[in-house]
């Protein structure tokens, strides 16, 4: 199971870092998620992580699950104080509110996957 979840999440993590780089309402400079170009970069990374591991080391799928949303956690309470209103993360990755909100959401269900995934 935490092969598939990890695959899913994977999938989707790419899926979005190819959109940003595209002009639309969701992900983008202007779009409900502030992304730039390292921000896609950094699902592109996430996504192929995933992807990597649950293909080629499908037993340590759910540790990458968990690692990343981890990282997804950190990430958002940094971005709730660092930069409330919206902006850079570290001067390094554009974010707003929205998406402080979506990282915790991430984490969650990243950690949850892998949680669901060892009982499984």
């Amino acid at each position: 199971m935490a092969k598939t979840l990890a695959i899913v999440f994977g999938a989707v993590f790419v899926l979005v870092g190819i959109l940003g780089f595209f002009p639309n309402p969701l992900v983008g400079p202007d779009a409900l998620f502030v992304t730039d170009t390292m921000h896609n970069i950094v699902h592109l990374l996430f996504g192929a992580i995933l992807l990597v591991v649950a293909f080629a080391a499908a037993a340590m799928s759910g540790l990458w699950l968990m690692i990343l949303g981890v990282v997804y956690l950190v990430l958002a309470v940094l971005g709730f104080f660092l930069i409330p209103e919206g902006g850079q993360l570290l001067g390094i990755v554009a974010m707003n509110h929205a998406d402080h909100w979506l990282h915790v959401a991430l984490g969650v269900a990243l950690i949850g996957s892998s949680f669901l995934a060892k009982r499984a």
